[in-house]
């Protein structure tokens, strides 16, 4: 009697375990696919902020800056809409409705008052992008590897928009 005890015992451990298990693979499925969606939004948002940093900015280095923006961030978001259809996400197919709403309201500045607004909103958004990609560079799919192999140019990108906040006053 025992033994058929000890069976069933293992038998509901092993359906609590499998349970367990398929509940954090979902888990981790959901939060790769969030995240490719989040950052495929963030690079076409990137993609038109550098277009209007070539148009609006003033000084060569946000237009530098913005051509930049949209050259990374463009192919990028080739790999990124890859990385997405391998998770089973359909790619959006522009920025979100925040991102949007922040590019209208800077549609409207030029000159120095948008060098400075672009280059503080780089900053910050390059920060928070650069947070969430460390933590998606953990996932062990093809966003993992897309959000490791993005690093860098987030990187070099907030060490860019740094620059720009810096040398405000050489464009005076």
């Amino acid at each position: 009697d025992t033994d058929l005890e000890q069976e069933r015992s293992m038998k509901t451990t092993l359906a609590v375990l499998a349970l367990f298990l398929s509940t954090s693979a979902y888990a981790a499925e959901k939060q790769s696919q969030s995240f490719v969606k989040k950052a495929i939004e963030g690079n076409f948002a990137e993609i038109e902020m550098g277009k209007l940093a070539q148009q609006n900015g003033q000084s060569e280095n946000v237009k530098n800056f913005g051509q930049m923006l949209q050259a990374d961030h463009s192919a990028a978001n080739d790999k990124a809409i890859e990385a997405a259809k391998s998770v089973g996400v359909t790619p959006p197919d522009g920025p979100n409705a925040k991102q949007r709403a922040e590019y209208e309201k800077m549609s409207k500045m030029s000159g120095a008052q948008f060098d400075r607004h672009f280059a503080s909103h780089m900053v910050a958004d390059h920060q928070k992008d650069i947070a969430e990609y460390k933590k998606a560079s953990k996932n062990a799919d093809a966003t993992g590897e897309y959000a490791k192999a993005s690093l860098s140019v987030l990187q070099k990108h907030l060490e860019t928009a740094k620059s720009l906040g810096s040398s405000k006053t050489s464009s005076r």
